[in-house]
Formats: C-alpha cells, sequence, structure tokens
C-alpha cells in the first residue's frame, strides 16, 4: 500500500475513475460528491424507489459504469462521502507543503470536516452556459442540462410543446431525454450554421475513427430524433422569449457566422418550454481557490470569453499547485470518455503509482484524442461575437439581482469603473444567490475583459455555508477504513483503464 491518502472531489466520470485508479495503486481514497449517488450529470439515474428496470437501456455505457461504480465504494479503503460539498480550499503556509487543507460540509445536520490529504484531484465538471436573450427569464425557460437532469433524474415532463435551442452536439441527448420522459419536441435548433459544423466535423475526418464510439452515441439520438419526426434546424437561434407569468412563443431568427440576426427571418412559435444551452462553463471556484493556473481554450469562441478558461495540467494531469490535480471538464470539455482517461491518469499518478505502467500509454492516448474532439468540437459550434445584438436595453443580464443590458453598458462606459469590484458593486450583477456563476462570464464578456486570471471564478467560499455552520469547530473526519492486511498495487491495466474508451 502506497501509504497515501488521495481526496476526490466530484464522482462523474472523471472522478470515479480517478478513485478507481488511486484505489488501484494502494492508496487511501475519500470521494466526495454533492450528490446521493455517484455518476455525475452523465449517469444521472432515477432514484432509487422508481429505479429503472434496465438502466442500460437509458444510458450509454451505464454496465460499465456500474461495475466501476460497485467497485470502487465497496472498496474497503474507499470512504464515500456523498450529499458533501468542498466549500473552501485552504492553502497551506508554504507552496511546498503539498495541496491545500479540503474543508467540507457533510451530512444533515451539516458538520463540518477539514482533510488533510497527500493529493487532491479536483474533477468538479461544468454547469450550462446560456448566453442572455429577451424573455429568458420567464418561468419555463430551462438551462438544457437542468431540463436533462429533471428528465433523466426525475422523469419529469418540462412542458408539452418543446423546443430544445442553442448550439453543440449537447443539444441532441438533452431532446432524447425528453421524448423519453414524455414531451413533444418540436424542433431542435442549431445556432451554427451548416459551413460551420462542416468545418468542424468534415475536416479529417478519418481522425474521427478514434471516437467511433462517440460518433455512433450522436448518431443513435439522431436516429432517435428522426423516428419521432423532431426537425433540426440549423443556422438559426432563439432571440427573445414571449409570455404573460411564463413562456408561451418564442421568437427564433436565422443568424449569421457570428450569430447577428439576418433581419426579415424571425419565426413564432408557440411553445410551453424552452430548453437552451450554448455550451458549458467549467466549474473552477476550487481550482482558483488552490492556485491553479488557469489556460485561453485550444480553438475558443470568437468573442474570447471568460467561459474559454480551463486549468492548465502536464501529461500527468498535474497542475500548476504542487499535490493538485485536475480531470474532465474543467481541463477542456472533450466528452465522457476522455474525461474517464484524464480521471484515470490523475488517480494513478496522484496515488504514487509507477509511471511505467503499460495502461498509461493508452490512456494517454485516449485523453490526446479526447482533446483533439475537444478542438473539433469547438471549430464546428463557435459562439458568435455578435450574440450580444439580440439583446435589448431591459433584457436582464444578472438574473439574481435583474441587472439589465444597459446597466452593464453604462458601467462598461464609465471609466470610473473599469475594476471588475467596483464594476461589479456598481451593477450588483454576480453579487447574488448565485455568486456570478450563471452572469459573471457573460458580464466579462459584455464588459469586453481581457483578463484571463480568475475573473469571475475567484471565490473564496465556493460554498454556501451558514454562519452558525461556520462558528462551529470542525469535526475529525471519520475514521477510513483500511484492510487487515497491506493492499498491493496492481497495475492500471484493468481498473484504471478498464471503461476509460468506452
Amino acid at each position: 500500500m502506497t501509504g497515501r491518502h488521495v481526496v476526490v472531489v466530484g464522482a462523474g466520470p472523471a472522478g470515479l475513475a480517478a478513485a478507481d485508479a488511486a484505489l488501484a495503486a494502494g492508496a487511501e481514497v475519500t470521494l466526495i460528491d454533492s450528490a446521493e449517488r455517484p455518476g455525475g450529470q452523465y449517469h444521472r439515474m432515477l432514484p432509487e424507489a422508481y429505479e429503472a428496470t434496465d438502466p442500460g437501456a437509458l444510458q450509454h455505457g451505464y454496465r460499465s459504469f456500474d461495475r466501476r461504480s460497485r467497485r470502487v465504494l465497496g472498496h474497503p479503503r474507499c470512504s464515500w462521502w456523498a450529499e458533501s460539498s468542498v466549500w473552501a480550499l485552504e492553502r497551506r503556509d508554504s507552496a511546498d507543503d503539498g495541496p491545500p487543507l479540503v474543508h467540507v460540509l457533510r451530512g444533515t445536520p451539516r458538520r463540518r470536516h477539514v482533510l488533510e490529504p497527500d493529493a487532491l484531484v479536483l474533477a468538479v465538471g461544468a454547469h450550462d452556459r446560456v448566453l442572455p436573450f429577451p424573455g429568458w427569464d420567464l418561468p419555463g425557460v430551462y438551462t438544457a442540462g437542468a431540463a436533462q437532469a429533471l428528465a433523466k433524474g426525475e422523469r419529469v415532463v418540462v412542458g408539452d410543446r418543446v423546443v430544445v435551442a442553442g448550439t453543440g452536439p449537447f443539444l441532441l441527448p438533452v431532446a432524447t431525454s425528453l421524448l423519453e420522459a414524455g414531451s413533444r419536441v418540436l424542433a431542435v435548433v442549431e445556432a451554427a450554421g451548416p459551413a460551420a459544423v462542416a468545418r468542424g466535423w468534415l475536416r479529417r475526418p478519418w481522425e474521427l475513427t478514434s471516437q467511433l464510439g462517440k460518433s455512433g452515441e450522436l448518431l443513435s439520438y439522431t436516429a432517435r430524433l428522426g423516428r419521432h419526426r423532431v426537425p433540426y434546424r440549423m443556422g438559426r437561434a432563439v432571440v427573445e422569449a414571449r409570455g404573460d407569468g411564463r413562456v408561451e412563443e418564442i421568437v427564433t431568427a436565422r443568424v449569421r457566422a457570428d450569430w447577428s440576426v439576418v433581419p426579415g427571418s424571425e419565426h413564432v412559435t408557440a411553445v410551453d418550454a424552452l430548453c437552451v444551452g450554448h455550451g458549458f462553463t467549467p466549474q473552477l471556484e476550487l481550482p482558483v481557490a488552490a492556485g491553479c493556473d488557469l489556460r485561453p481554450a485550444a480553438g475558443g469562441s470568437a468573442a474570447g470569453s471568460p467561459a474559454d478558461v480551463f486549468v492548465s495540467v502536464d501529461d500527468d494531469q498535474r497542475t500548476s499547485r504542487p499535490g493538485v490535480y485536475a480531470a474532465g471538464e474543467i481541463t477542456g470539455v472533450a466528452g465522457a470518455p476522455a474525461a474517464r482517461a484524464e480521471g484515470a491518469v490523475a488517480g494513478w499518478i496522484a496515488a504514487g503509482g509507477d509511471r511505467g505502467a503499460r495502461a498509461l500509454v493508452t490512456l494517454g492516448r485516449s485523453r490526446d484524442q479526447g482533446r483533439a474532439f475537444a478542438a473539433r468540437l469547438a471549430l464546428a459550434h463557435p459562439v458568435g461575437r455578435a450574440w450580444p445584438g439580440w439583446l435589448r436595453p431591459d433584457t436582464v443580464i444578472c438574473r439574481c439581482e435583474e441587472t439589465t443590458y444597459a446597466a452593464v453598458c453604462r458601467s462598461a462606459a464609465d471609466p470610473t469603473r473599469t475594476e471588475p469590484q467596483v464594476a461589479k458593486l456598481a451593477t450588483r450583477a454576480g453579487l447574488g444567490p448565485c455568486q456570478a456563476r450563471v452572469c459573471g462570464p457573460t458580464v466579462a464578456e459584455l464588459r469586453r475583459s481581457t483578463d484571463q486570471g480568475a475573473g469571475p471564478h475567484h471565490r473564496p467560499v465556493a460554498e454556501p455555508i451558514r454562519l452558525g455552520e461556520l462558528a462551529r469547530p470542525p469535526e475529525p473526519p471519520p475514521g477510513r477504513a483500511t484492510p487487515a492486511t497491506p493492499a498491493t498495487p496492481s497495475t492500471p491495466t484493468d481498473s484504471p483503464a478498464e471503461e476509460s474508451t468506452s
């Protein structure tokens, strides 16, 4: 047994693979996630009381995930902290003292714990990015991820007449999940035009052979939409939602390559729900708190948005901070197979595993193919620079504080409010409950911020904590079970790599 204690934050595809690999290397693992069950958004399942008879029929790669999940959660050296959240990372006195202290809220009532890991793997994922438009704050307008979570995790129908809009291949599984839950999907509206999509997906098509699993998954979604006769409209965007008290109709329009609206192309559609997603924003609060360096995305959007910033890692998934590793969508949105490969590499190296293990070559190849897939994705579905042309002066940008587009523009034009913090206080954008998670990158982009540093992700308190919880001293973490005899690290030939390319 290596004797190392590895803390993994996030139990999605990347985090679960990291825990599996760290255990295979002989380490003790504490796996932390805010959900009741592992899997993240990708493997979100129905509650146990409504468990599907055959979960494998509902999800790609479920059986491999289920094997890995059972192996990790049932391992004697793994402590599974469900429904727990890391609310802060505290850097140690010296950069050479190892990874930061991990402050966790766990249980009901929530109890404070402080972990002192030998290595920390961050696999916290990403959340939906939604560009604002008039009426996007109406009830009945959902992010694509929220709509999918309700459909997959609760079998809740968000509406009877639904349009799924935005950009990127994620729109396809969202529409499929809505159909399976019982909604009627009127259309999938993709802002990227045929030329951009062809440029991204058909450029050097032989490279797609390394992503046959992902390509097959997308083709299966397309086939299901075809069976339900759901039209897929390219080069169009939702530029307005209307309704009295909730969304009742939407306005779509043809958009150019820069996403400027083609005059006279507007079309009104009656709906009772709209699901929108314009890609993903990595959850960088914890990496920024740990002091990890960030990098701009390769092939990012033309607008140079702060949403296109990710954690910088080396080939071992090490960040710039000693003892801190990162994997999954915080290093680049490349899909679940790449996230699993990154997680496996991060977990194995963090646990002190043999860098000469043969499986690392396969994992590294899968990761690199995933990164190439991410670059192809960014090329095929870029966010156009002209999308602010959809906005009106009274369009809400920050829903928490009801900050309007006019207020953001006034702040950007005022020479006394050039500093981001001053602008935040002046407009109140980002001071509400979400703490700029939704509006932060959008506000920074509208202000044409050139700062590629922490930006809207700098949040010393990463999760809300009550003053009473903060006042109570932390409790010692529960003892971690260890096997009766020392474990012998296995090679990562099977454990870390088993589902890395599924």
